[in-house]
């Protein structure tokens, strides 16, 4: 068991920091839902701990008791195995649980987990089937500590008063030098997870990839870059969207970055931080891929596929500012050769995911440190872009 009894040490290492997340909220947040996208805090806390019931404590702990009934109904997400679920656009209307009873759960949860650790009657298959469902709920935590993040600042952004919830996380670094290119030679390169250490199943099986020569960017696209997009009409000229991004900015009204708002003939722009007068040096954020390909458009530019994003961070190559933004790909999420979804509900988690989406890659400042890889794909629809999101761009080469 020790395997599992290190894997536990994670799991309460992470499991304190989604706590530490909430620490600067005041209770009435925590019930907020600004939009379908976004979750209030109250339910992240919730989903997680059921997370570590419903796939492990129900299974593995014998005689273990759930905590609650309708906490099934309540936070399952999207597990169309276990049954019907509070819609994702209403789990603002659930005022109760409390948060104080919610919290109780994440307690209970973590109980009969250490509970559970302290068991030494599993064999060599249930222990190595209760190691991987550990760790797949640690890493599922650490994805909901950045929608975490991600979450707030669409709450604060959206209350009049404009909260601050940390004056210096993300906070800029150095103003970017010069735009380089960094070049990369065409062949035939390994893309995908292989080897020992953890990663989801959507990046496997490892595979070859034939790439053409390119270039890309050594930086991300900054505030001042994509302003001059912006007074240039680009947010006016069809002939660098695609329709339906046009049609989107058409739809809703579109016409600059979230997050972006005027203040007397200036930019102001929320973040964490708080709101503030735009910095012109710092990475642009928050960007549909609509928007990220509009502006690569406008720039006789494109956007790098995941393949190009994959072999350029494995290559060495100097990437200023990778880790800050997730880099939105032209690449549609779709399964490698030869992938299969694991049967039940676990084949949920990525699988059925793989339609209409895109692929980003890198991470960003709120992922956790030890969650990112060069392989990790994330994905979102072309039109989200309340995520931590950028632009890097690439070009061509014969």
């Amino acid at each position: 068991m020790q395997e599992i009894r290190g894997i536990f040490l994670q799991f309460e290492k992470t499991r304190q920091k989604t706590l530490e997340i909430c620490r600067p909220l005041e209770t009435e947040d925590f019930g907020v839902q600004t939009c379908p996208d976004v979750s209030p805090p109250k339910w992240h806390l919730g989903h997680t701990a059921w997370f570590f019931e419903k796939f492990i404590l129900s299974k593995f702990l014998p005689a273990y008791k759930t905590f609650h009934p309708k906490f099934d109904f309540l936070f399952n997400s999207y597990y169309q195995t276990f049954g019907k679920r509070l819609d994702r656009d209403t789990r603002f209307l659930a005022s109760r649980p409390t948060v104080k009873e919610v919290l109780t759960y994440r307690d209970y949860v973590d109980l009969h987990m250490r509970k559970l650790v302290d068991l030494s009657s599993f064999n060599v298959l249930q222990k190595t089937e209760l190691a991987a469902l550990m760790t797949l709920g640690i890493q599922h935590e650490q994805q909901h500590q950045e929608l975490l993040l991600m979450d707030i600042l669409s709450i604060f952004a959206q209350n009049p008063f404009q909260p601050v919830y940390e004056l210096f996380l993300g906070a800029p670094t150095a103003p970017p030098g010069p735009e380089k290119w960094l070049f990369v030679a065409a062949g035939e390169y390994g893309i995908g997870c292989e080897g020992s250490g953890f990663c989801y199943d959507n990046e496997q099986p490892s595979h070859r990839q034939i790439l053409r020569a390119f270039s890309l960017s050594d930086r991300l696209v900054t505030n001042g870059e994509y302003s001059e997009f912006m007074e240039d009409g680009g947010y006016q000229k069809h002939e660098f969207w695609f329709a339906d991004g046009w049609d989107w900015t058409r739809q809703h009204d579109i016409a600059q970055p979230l997050y972006w708002q005027k203040e007397n003939n200036d930019w102001q722009e929320m973040s964490l931080s708080g709101a503030h007068r735009l910095q012109l040096h710092e990475p642009v954020r928050h960007i549909s891929y609509y928007e990220a390909s509009a502006y690569a458009n406008w720039k006789k530019a494109r956007l790098l596929t995941e393949f190009e994003r994959e072999v350029a961070q494995l290559s060495g190559l100097a990437l200023h500012g990778a880790g800050a933004l997730w880099e939105w790909t032209q690449s549609a999420y779709a399964a490698y050769p030869g992938y299969a979804a694991a049967p039940g509900a676990i084949g949920e988690y990525n699988g059925k995911f793989m339609c209409n989406q895109m692929v980003l890659r890198g991470g960003c400042f709120a992922s956790a440190t030890d969650h990112v890889r060069p392989t990790y794909r994330n994905f979102y629809y072309p039109h989200q872009r309340w995520m931590f999101s950028g632009i890097r761009l690439a070009r061509n080469e014969n």
